[in-house]
């Protein structure tokens, strides 16, 4: 598809990229290398004015618009058509310490909101990547490493920045515009391109945490042991357990190599010695091959779940379970663990708490009487797609009466369709069908594609 970008070039400060020119390949790459965005026009906005340049010119041509930022996420990939505005240039964050706020450009990654409110002794509710951008993660609900303590970061939110499809900036809050901002915390980016976000920082400067990892000789029985232990814990401890093999690759720590693994990721807000009693339990199933449990400042908050910051293929979905019933761990090793046909990871999460709660303020993130998140990822070189998908499929249609909807944070696009009943998966009903309304009122062309497009409703 050929675009005259002329008039674009004219108006923006930043680099506007087509394919074949320097820089394009550059600019459409991101850390998900499984699918790439392959547009028309790519603007390398450098702030706000870029955005809204960018967004008029595809408006009154009629071409679909995608956001970029660090590419963990890849909205419905872009392919010889349409305008993607990528916005890690923006990466600009005022740290307001007296008020426990921090205003976030939309290109810039947790870890770099990190390194700015810990000298404060101030943490975000950022996720287990540090690498992972701010945006797309609260606009996702945003399931962070301390949940259970504050619940989902998206109720955090103190306002957002927008770019809606008639190329016009507002600054959205609860009060000015209640609708809108309760369609932004959790319902994604199809309302518009967010330029700037401020949220609130809470009070953590140090935390006891770190991973305990065996050798799963036993699966089941490992799922079982943490699943008895987190009926036990307090809000203050978030963690996770995940399994998968780890192939010999020097990225990996040597003592994992080679091993089925089981992994459980610990988050205590809280006093070390009491952290110690907690995790007593855990300690208690046998040899560890790593235990980096510590105090440790929250600027190592990246170093709990040790995340690849690498660029890879990845393919993976979710679903929230009101419980992880004992009964359902054996079918869950039987389908997606070390003896699976296709390689699988298997991560888990523990919800309930804060994340159980309503929020200060309204939000479109459903599921909440969730108390865990299962997930299903196969990453590496790409498996014959069919035959990846029907392998996580089988887990979530065996785990389908525990079932009360799916995070869309964790929802990873596999390069096929994507179907309005999978969309409605990711909210409650009512809140689907007030995003749809809303979604007719203010993107009624569908001007914003993103993978799970909610579609504007009709007769508004």
């Amino acid at each position: 598809m050929s675009v005259d970008v002329e008039a674009l070039t004219a108006t923006v400060r930043g680099p506007v990229l087509q394919p074949g020119g320097d820089g394009y390949d550059e600019e459409r790459a991101g850390f998900q290398a499984g699918f790439q965005h392959r547009p028309a026009v790519i603007v390398a906005a450098t702030g706000a004015e870029d955005v809204r340049a960018a967004v008029r010119f595809a408006a009154e041509r009629g071409l679909p618009v995608a956001v970029h930022s660090t590419g963990h996420g890849i909205v419905t990939a872009l392919d010889g058509e349409g305008v993607l505005i990528s916005t890690r240039r923006m990466t600009g964050i005022e740290v307001d310490a007296e008020n426990r706020t921090v205003r976030i450009e939309a290109g810039a990654r947790w870890g770099q909101v990190i390194e700015k409110t810990a000298p404060h002794g101030l943490a975000p509710l950022n996720g287990s990547a540090p690498h992972v951008g701010v945006v797309g993660y609260l606009l996702g609900g945003g399931t962070g490493i301390m949940g259970r303590e504050f619940g989902y970061s998206c109720d955090h939110l103190r306002s957002v920045d927008l770019v809606t499809a008639d190329g016009t900036s507002h600054h959205v809050t609860a009060d000015s515009d209640p609708d809108l901002f309760w369609a932004l915390c959790g319902g994604a980016g199809n309302f518009g391109v967010v330029t700037a976000v401020e949220t609130d920082l809470f009070p953590v400067a140090r935390f006891y945490g770190g991973g305990l990892y065996f050798e799963a000789d036993d699966p089941v029985e490992v799922l079982r042991a943490y699943r008895e232990w987190t009926l036990t814990v307090p809000e203050q401890l978030t963690s996770s357990i995940g399994m998968m093999f780890y192939p010999p690759m020097p990225v990996f720590a040597k003592e994992l190599q080679g091993r089925y693994v089981a992994e459980v990721r610990v988050v205590f807000n809280g006093a070390a010695a009491e952290g110690e009693r907690l995790v007593a339990p855990l300690r208690s199933l046998g040899p560890r091959l790593i235990d980096s449990l510590r105090e440790m400042p929250y600027e190592e908050a990246g170093s709990v779940y040790h995340d690849p910051d690498f660029p890879h293929p990845y393919f993976g979905g979710n679903v929230l379970l009101r419980e992880l019933d004992p009964s359902a761990l054996q079918t869950l090793v039987d389908l997606a663990g070390p003896g699976s046909a296709i390689p699988c990871i298997i991560d888990i999460r523990h919800l309930g708490g804060a994340f159980s709660r309503p929020p200060a303020h309204p939000s479109a993130v459903g599921g909440r009487d969730a108390q865990y998140i299962l997930r299903v990822m196969t990453g590496g070189a790409p498996a014959p797609a069919d035959a990846v998908r029907s392998a996580h499929q089988r887990v979530y249609d065996a785990m389908k009466q525990w079932t009360v909807g799916r995070s869309l944070n964790f929802v990873y696009h596999d390069g096929t369709p994507v179907d309005e009943e999978q969309v409605r998966e990711l909210f409650d009903a009512d809140a689907y069908e007030r995003l749809a309304r809303l979604k007719a009122l203010h993107d009624p062309d569908n001007l914003f594609r993103f993978t799970h497009n909610i579609k504007p409703a009709e007769g508004n």
